[in-house]
């Protein structure tokens, strides 16, 4: 019973505060828009992928010419993004940035068991982007031969701009939808605070509680019409008077 009376009272205090947190989940996701929309700076990304393979041999290519290849790219991960790759990059196309800057910029990775890397560009320039990545693509395939005297990066797709690119961040709708449930946790914490800050008695049962007493007797209210009427048999009576 006490559970029962206790959810009661939890709806009914949401119920009493709904415009509160409606209100504050409102502002949450307003205020979210007009950040991802108006304030934070697009970011753009463009890729590039290279495939590691061995030296063209005469022999036929065996799994522990793939297995090898496999290791290797772990290396070539670390030198793809180290000063040597990045401060030619910087110098090749005038770039207005430090190597730890651009080093920010960039992502390396590949698919598990996969000779394929992937070498990704953030930038607020789409074009920016796609240019940095074909730098650092051709850049690291040439440095590459000397660094370790092997012939094994091609280039399978290099980064294009596309007609219309689109952000990869801010996203508008992920961050509103954040906001409306960090809005909504928050308007239901400050309705639940202010209830429980509210020490006014309201019902008889707040009585009881205060008391430990039982209600024995209720005064009714009277309608704004009987008061009126009460009003006019008052001056009714003092002008007979």
């Amino acid at each position: 019973m006490e559970e029962t009376i206790s959810l009661q009272e939890l709806f009914k205090t949401l119920k009493k505060r709904i415009g509160l947190i409606a209100l504050i989940t409102i502002i949450a996701i307003t205020v979210s828009g007009v950040i991802s929309f108006w304030l934070l700076t697009p970011i753009y990304q463009s890729s590039t992928q290279i495939l590691v393979n061995q030296t063209k041999q005469e022999t036929p290519t065996t799994s522990q010419d793939i297995n090898t290849d496999l290791q290797l790219i772990n290396t070539y991960n670390v030198i793809i993004k180290s000063q040597v790759i990045l401060s030619k990059v910087i110098d090749e196309l005038n770039l207005d940035m430090s190597v730890g800057a651009l080093n920010a910029q960039v992502t390396v990775g590949n698919v598990q068991n996969s000779q394929v890397v992937t070498i990704g560009v953030s930038d607020p320039d789409p074009a920016a982007a796609v240019e940095i990545a074909n730098t650092i693509t051709t850049v690291f395939q040439e440095e590459i031969k000397e660094m370790m005297n092997v012939d094994n990066v091609k280039i399978i797709a290099p980064a294009e701009l596309a007609e219309n690119p689109s952000p990869v961040k801010p996203d508008p709708k992920l961050n509103m939808a954040i906001a409306a449930v960090i809005g909504l946790m928050l308007g239901v914490g400050i309705a639940f605070l202010l209830e429980y800050l509210d020490t006014t008695m309201k019902t008889e049962e707040d009585i009881e509680e205060l008391l430990g007493l039982p209600v024995i007797g209720l005064v009714s209210p009277i309608p704004d019409k009987d008061i009126e009427k009460m009003k006019v048999e008052v001056t009714n009576r003092r002008r007979r008077g």
